[in-house]
């Protein structure tokens, strides 16, 4: 089947259900994907029409949503987070980004929202993420809501709050205000099993008319591979209590979540630390995204050198110190900033030795 084994769908409408306090859903609206990337770009060739269809997206964001945009011939239409507060959304912000766009004659029909966020560690807060599927309700948007990291947050007093259940909890979903497709994978959260390439998409509130186009894209890969699959069942459902393997699996899992919980807080507060540098708390995710303070001097030796000052920066850093990280310039950021984003998957020992 297209839309992946029906016993796995089964389990990932199980794991949906109980992560959302009992909200419906439903095996028909699961697709098993090759990774959420393979269901980002079917959903995107479905909502680009043409070259004057838009996307929100949050500035800065995982640059896979902006270069799909851009193969497809869509236009990005963005939305600065709000680092001064953690990364926040500013529903203002949201208001602006929208309005200038449709004042431009773009067709804007959809809005990304990345819950914990890549590359920016942020994790919403319930009001958030009610603001946002409220505001895409209001405005005729379809929300991509990308959730892969999920079971990433560290931040003792934050917690992972779904878009469904947000649009549940507002009536959306008893009033069919809304149309969301969401998104998570078993390359993030405790399993990092990138290789295997499985993950999920759950369409909400998607005319059946659509969503048999959209299983028309998922046919035309036939689909997703079934070691992927196998994988998303594992994820979703797991050994349960009294199985042999129970014990041994949680063990493995709360070894992993407390070392990258202890690894974030050596990062982050690591590189905070630094003069010149600022990074907000990594509450969530694998990634911190500090900025960096160049010279006037190095901006214009990056300028002489045809290069972006924080791309200088980081090839220097590489070549000095055999330490790789990602120029922030790749992600989107506010005109003037600079800085990388790293991530804290390297074992404790590393990190401290890399940023202390």
């Amino acid at each position: 089947h297209s839309q992946g084994v029906k016993s796995i769908r089964d389990d990932v409408v199980s794991f949906i259900q109980q992560r959302d306090g009992g909200i419906p859903a439903d095996p028909d609206l699961i697709f098993l994907t090759n990774g959420a990337s393979s269901g980002i770009h079917m959903i995107l060739t479905a909502l680009i029409a043409n070259d004057n269809c838009g996307v929100m997206l949050p500035i800065p964001q995982y640059p896979i949503y902006s270069a799909t945009i851009d193969l497809l011939g869509g236009k990005k239409v963005g939305y600065y987070l709000d680092e001064k507060n953690g990364w926040d959304l500013n529903m203002a912000e949201l208001e602006r980004s929208l309005l200038e766009a449709r004042e431009q004659g773009i067709l804007v029909n959809s809005f990304v929202l990345i819950n914990p966020g890549n590359p920016t560690g942020q994790v919403l807060s319930r009001k958030a993420v009610k603001d946002v599927v409220k505001f895409c309700a209001k405005h005729n948007l379809v929300l991509l809501a990308d959730e892969v990291y999920q079971e990433n947050v560290y931040d003792n007093d934050s917690e992972f709050y779904s878009c469904k259940r947000a649009a549940g909890e507002t009536g959306l979903l008893d009033s069919d205000e809304i149309e969301m497709v969401s998104f998570h994978s078993t390359s993030k959260g405790l399993f990092g099993e990138c290789g295997r390439r499985g993950g999920y998409m759950e369409l909400v509130g998607i005319h059946p008319a659509v969503k048999d186009q959209i299983y028309k894209l998922a046919s035309s890969g036939l689909c997703a591979n079934l070691a992927g699959q196998i994988m998303t069942s594992l994820m979703c459902s797991g050994p349960k209590p009294g199985e042999p393997s129970y014990e041994s699996h949680e063990a493995e899992r709360r070894a992993i979540y407390d070392s990258l919980k202890k690894r974030s807080d050596i990062v982050s507060k690591g590189l905070d630390s630094i003069p010149g540098f600022s990074c907000q708390p990594a509450k969530g995710s694998m990634y911190c995204f500090p900025s960096v303070e160049i010279p006037e001097g190095a901006l214009k030796a990056a300028d002489e050198k045809g290069m972006l000052p924080d791309t200088m920066y980081a090839v220097s850093l590489l070549e000095a110190t055999g330490i790789c990280v990602v120029p922030a310039s790749g992600f989107g950021q506010e005109k003037g900033r600079y800085g990388f984003r790293t991530t804290f998957l390297p074992s404790e020992e590393e990190m401290e030795r890399c940023v202390g």
